[in-house]
């Protein structure tokens, strides 16, 4: 075996890359090195080394610089006397193991290619960061007989370092890499791939790519490196053309397609991302040779890619900068709305300027998905493109100005506008030096809100001078008492230069000055810059034992700021410190689907609590904002110290779900778990997953639940489910019903006879209108954006004249509808309480959902929309009935059937027809749901606490 090695300047590393060869477990290994007519000592390193090991090592030189690896590379080749190659660079190295284990795949299988897990070691962090080059594609050893088995493979690793080729292979196909041309490896990998007979992947760790943040001069860095160079871009074009013109030629067109995918959501992004740092000339030429390549793309690739991809791509073909640029924004910033956006026919677009009159078009800018048009003001990270940046003569002032995007006229033109700037240190986790610029001028302009303001720099920042070097900027705008937040973006290159003095609290040796400087993601910033002469002197401070000592401290103090922040030391300030303290007598503590409502049956329970004046102290957690949390509670965020010290003093625990799960009770405090819904799907210690957990594992589950002091019951069905499933004493559980229910019970008994809720007019719904729900179980998808199972704008516009369809999406879900929807189709699963949502509807739509079990209690008609049974019930974790034979009401299982049957019957009808069944279903899974579990709950266990 031959390991081609590759240097050029780099003496300094040579020695290790050469040593990981040597030592490699396989030892008849031999090493050729080529050096590329360096300037500096590397050739002399080489032939050192192949004097202290002649026979495994040799040294050529090639008579002048070639500019690249491909030429280096090809004499290594033909230098080479084993029966398999690889090669290797002068500043990485290769695994240990990696020769004898690609010889041995390679043996085994035939193989004429072996390829093996590349890991990009980051070498100076202080951690020595590693990240896995596309580890999915070598998850497990596989041969392939083509690759046309495995496309990732051709798209994604073009690397030829990571493998072993079989030399007459490389020889007989005329392989080698192009001269003259960068991205040689990726024209390389594609004819290795395209001619090779069998190939053979292996899960083994072979090759240590060594990732140095180049702070060298741009002349010095590779030009993979310099994508401020616009050749950097031509020849990528060039070897994406050579790499297609032989798929064609090998008649492996249909990997294109792949290929295309890959290159609009990677190629071309990391130029893409890069723009707005050009010049003109630069985005021309960069446009000239982008759109003679787009225009090969297949456009359904642009199906397969995210949407920001998609519209990018697109409006570079176009050449529409002024719609491309802050798109490319959106793509480095992803939450951020950079357009002011369109609506058309019911749907969001990205921008108009004429395109959507093409039908290819309105399908790239469509937008809707992201619902946008959802989303209040201080919901969205609005673009706020600096459109000014001017220092004032004589000091150390700037003048800034700027324009926020204004999405669908989400900030309406009579809004109460005010603003001001925030200048902040750059510290992660730590909010340490903030200041604070009033912004006077602020003006609505239709699609954008533009400003101006006057920041005294000088003055107002001041560092302390080492910690805090970087310091960054955003907007906050109040728009009629509702904030959003926005960071300057600077759009064009060399908008904002020049220095301003500073006056740092400590010392000025550190810093006098700071410079405008934009961050990775086109954000200004400022940082600071040390005076000239007392830089020497601080650098060689720092540099010596007193620096040393300084950056020790400063490592030391972070790492103590990190333990004592982790959730390891919260648990055991929890369990050493809070729990000794005195239990806080009548101090409650309640929580709803962990944290993320108010609502459920802590809700019911705490509103009975207030209603019946008791006295006592009410905590709420709340995960995210405290938004819709009832105000006459003390309000603390989950996880938090103050959550933790209320959870270890409590007398009371009420939840719906779980506490966090390695917090143990005290015994003096009694947890009241009134669980969320009645069971279809298997539970607990019935569900497969558990039954495999070591008994380790199954011992720490039942710690946890043996927190429970009570369990509320709603019927005998949740006792032989639930209650076996945790594996509860029958003394626990409580047999009064779910106290969320009672507003159920007594909504049947008054419908028809009262008027509809009040949130039928806050929802905006016509009183000749009937009210569907469609409320699905939770979906498991890779993202927690949930897709109607049906047409929406199909359904609006067949039943929108007779129904409002309301839908609510799992907590842990979220759904988006379009604007074309709008009246006729309403979002309820903002709503903290699913209750009050349920007493409107006439109708129920669900599938698994455990608020069949609560809706049944209105007696009206239910409607089951199973598209997934099989699935869900057979691929899942199982249930403990057939919902097909006890649905108290219809099951469908297609789009069509759900629409034959609401047009087919009444909603009367249908009541009617499986009253019976309703009755039955009730008696079965609702019998303790009496409309008293509230107060039946506040009676036993609070009595005492009425006020005298």
């Amino acid at each position: 075996m031959s390991v081609v090695v590759i240097v050029y300047n780099d003496e300094a590393r040579l020695p290790t890359a050469v040593r990981s060869v040597l030592e490699q477990t396989l030892r008849s290994v031999e090493v050729v090195i080529v050096d590329d007519h360096s300037t500096d000592g590397s050739y002399e390193t080489a032939r050192r080394l192949a004097a202290e090991h002649p026979e495994r090592v040799r040294a050529y030189r090639l008579p002048e610089n070639s500019g690249g690896c491909g030429a280096p590379r090809n004499h290594g080749i033909l230098r080479t006397r084993g029966e398999y190659v690889l090669f290797l660079d002068s500043d990485d190295v290769l695994e240990r193991n990696a020769c004898r284990n690609m010889l041995e795949a390679a043996e085994s299988t035939g193989a004429d290619l072996v390829s093996g897990l590349c890991v990009r070691v980051h070498v100076d962090t202080r951690t020595r960061k590693e990240v896995k080059w596309y580890p999915w594609l070598y998850a497990r050893t596989r041969t392939l007989d083509s690759i046309s088995e495995l496309p990732d493979l051709l798209v994604y690793d073009t690397l030829s370092t990571n493998k072993c080729y079989r030399r007459d292979f490389l020889i007989d196909n005329g392989l080698e890499f192009p001269v003259g041309i960068h991205y040689e490896d990726l024209f390389f990998s594609a004819q290795a791939y395209a001619a090779a007979r069998r190939i053979t992947l292996i899960p083994n760790r072979v090759y240590d790519w060594n990732v140095v943040q180049n702070t060298e001069s741009p002349a010095a860095k590779s030009i993979s490196n310099r994508r401020a160079e616009i050749a950097n871009f031509a020849h990528r074009m060039e070897i994406h053309r050579r790499v297609d013109r032989l798929l064609a030629d090998r008649d492996m067109g249909a990997l294109k397609f792949h290929k295309d995918v890959k290159f609009l959501k990677h190629d071309l992004v990391l130029h893409l991302r890069d723009l707005p740092l050009r010049d003109a000339a630069y985005r021309q030429e960069f446009a000239a040779l982008a759109r003679a390549y787009l225009a090969s793309i297949d456009p359904a690739a642009y199906d397969e890619v995210e949407p920001i991809h998609a519209i990018c791509a697109y409006l570079l073909r176009q050449s529409d900068w002024a719609n491309l640029l802050p798109a490319v924004d959106t793509l480095t910033n992803r939450d951020k709305v950079s357009a002011p956006l369109v609506e058309r026919d019911g749907r969001i677009y990205w921008c108009d300027a004429g395109h959507l009159e093409d039908p290819f078009a309105r399908r790239i800018l469509d937008v809707t998905e992201f619902g946008y048009h959802a989303r209040p003001v201080e919901k969205l990270f609005l673009r706020n493109e600096l459109t000014e940046y001017r220092q004032e003569e004589g000091g150390g002032v700037i003048r800034l100005a700027g324009r926020v995007t204004n999405p669908l006229g989400v900030i309406p033109p009579a809004a109460r506008l005010t603003a001001e700037l925030e200048f902040y240190a750059r510290r992660p986790g730590v909010r340490f030096q903030t200041f604070r610029v009033p912004v006077p001028a602020v003006r609505h302009e239709g699609p954008y809100v533009s400003w101006q303001a006057t920041a005294n720099v000088s003055k107002t920042l001041r560092p302390l001078g080492v910690v805090d070097a970087m310091w960054d900027v955003r907007l906050h705008l109040d728009v009629d008492g509702k904030r959003t937040t926005s960071r300057l973006t600077a759009a064009e290159p060399d908008l904002a230069t020049g220095e301003l003095p500073v006056r740092p609290r400590l010392t000025r040796l550190i810093a006098d000055r700071i410079a405008p400087q934009i961050s990775a993601r086109g954000h200004l910033a400022f940082r600071l810059v040390p005076d000239k002469k007392a830089n020497v002197l601080v650098t060689q401070g720092l540099r010596g034992t007193p620096g040393r000592l300084a950056k020790s401290g400063y490592r030391k103090a972070k790492a103590l700021r990190k333990r004592a922040t982790s959730g390891d030391t919260k648990i055991r300030l929890y369990h050493e410190v809070f729990q000794r303290m005195p239990v806080h007598r009548r101090l409650v503590v309640f929580e709803s689907h962990l944290g993320r409502q108010y609502s459920d049956s802590p809700r019911a329970i705490y509103e009975e609590m207030r209603r019946q004046g008791l006295d006592f102290e009410a905590v709420w957690s709340y995960a995210g904002k405290p938004d819709g949390f009832p105000s006459d509670a003390t309000l603390v965020r989950r996880w938090s110290l103050p959550y933790l010290r209320a959870l270890a003093r409590a007398e009371f625990w009420i939840d719906n779900q779980s506490y966090p799960l390695k917090l143990t009770k005290r015994p003096g405090t009694t947890y009241l778990q009134t669980w969320h819904g009645s069971a279809l799907k298997r539970m607990g210690f019935d569900e497969p997953g558990w039954k495999l957990k070591s008994r380790a594992e199954q011992a720490e589950q039942q710690r946890t639940l043996d927190r429970f002091d009570h369990f509320l019951i709603r019927s005998e069905h949740d006792v032989v489910t639930l209650a076996k499933a945790f594996r509860l004493s029958e003394k626990t559980l409580l047999r009064v019903g779910y106290p969320r229910n009672d507003e159920l019970v007594r909504a049947r008994d008054l419908h028809g006879a009262a008027e509809r809720p009040p949130l039928a007019a806050e929802l905006g719904i016509p009183a000749d209108k009937k009210v569907l729900l469609y409320a699905p179980t939770f979906r498991q998808h890779g993202q927690r954006r949930f897709s109607l199972p049906f047409d929406v704008e199909r359904f609006a516009e067949r039943f929108g004249d007779e129904y409002v369809l309301l839908v609510r999406a799992h907590y842990l879900n979220h759904v988006v509808l379009p604007p074309s929807v709008r009246g006729r189709v309403i979002d309820v699963s903002a709503h903290h309480d699913v209750t009050p949502v349920l007493a409107l509807a006439d109708a129920l739509i669900t599938d698994y959902s455990s608020v069949m079990f609560d809706y049944a209690l209105l007696d009206r008609p239910m409607l089951f929309f199973t598209y997934d049974y099989e699935e869900y019930v057979h691929e899942g974790r199982g249930t403990y009935f057939d919902l097909l034979e006890r649905a108290p009401g219809p099951v469908v299982r297609t789009e069509d059937e759900l629409h034959a049957l609401l047009a087919a019957s009444t909603l009367e009808e249908q009541s009617v027809k499986y009253a019976s069944a309703r009755e039955r279903f009730v008696a079965d899974f609702g019998e303790y749901d009496k409309g008293t579990a509230a107060r039946r709950i506040v009676d036993e266990f609070f009595s005492e606490w009425r006020r005298k």
